[in-house]
């Protein structure tokens, strides 16, 4: 199987996830808590995607769609390119509220679709390119990219979870 094709369709599964978390939700209960401190459904896929649209237009060289776009109105947040999620306090989780389900899967498919585009490039020998030498060792865009898909993965599994807790 080709790379390309492999990565495509690991992230091409996850608009389908995405869709079974906020599908048919109110504002109000993509913004409910299961306790006090637990992430709410609309909060877990906002994260998930502002980490591969942060983490993709790193990649590309490219301005965030987050920022040159209306996205963050829409969530009730300013266009702050560094603002994804990581280490929010209860208060900054809670200011996530994005306007509906739409948005949710609108600006995923935005991003996604921008993921897809570098996707459907890449070869065997790209993934072996370091992309980000901070880390011990660097990090190779192969890496980079599995640890996308996880995360969003991970995020897309908790807002069903949730959801299947909504009163």
């Amino acid at each position: 199987m080709d790379v390309s094709d492999l990565l495509v369709d690991a992230f091409d599964r996850l608009p389908e996830m995405i869709g079974e978390a906020v599908d048919g939700l109110t504002a109000d209960q993509l913004c409910w808590q299961p306790a006090p401190g637990a992430n709410p459904i609309g909060w877990l896929v906002w994260h998930l995607t502002r980490v591969q649209d942060h983490h993709l237009s790193e990649l590309l060289d490219q301005d965030q769609l987050w920022v040159t776009g209306t996205w963050a109105h829409r969530f009730g947040l300013r266009p702050d390119p560094h603002d994804t999620g990581y280490g929010h306090t209860a208060a900054q989780v809670a200011a996530v509220r994005p306007d509906g389900p739409r948005v949710l899967a609108d600006y995923y498919d935005a991003v996604a679709a921008r993921t897809r585009d570098l996707l459907r490039t890449l070869t065997p020998t790209d993934l072996d390119r370091v992309v980000d030498e901070r880390w011990d060792p660097p990090v190779t865009l192969g890496v980079r990219l599995v640890s996308v898909a996880n995360d969003d993965v991970a995020h897309a599994a908790q807002a069903a979870y949730v959801r299947g807790l909504l009163p």
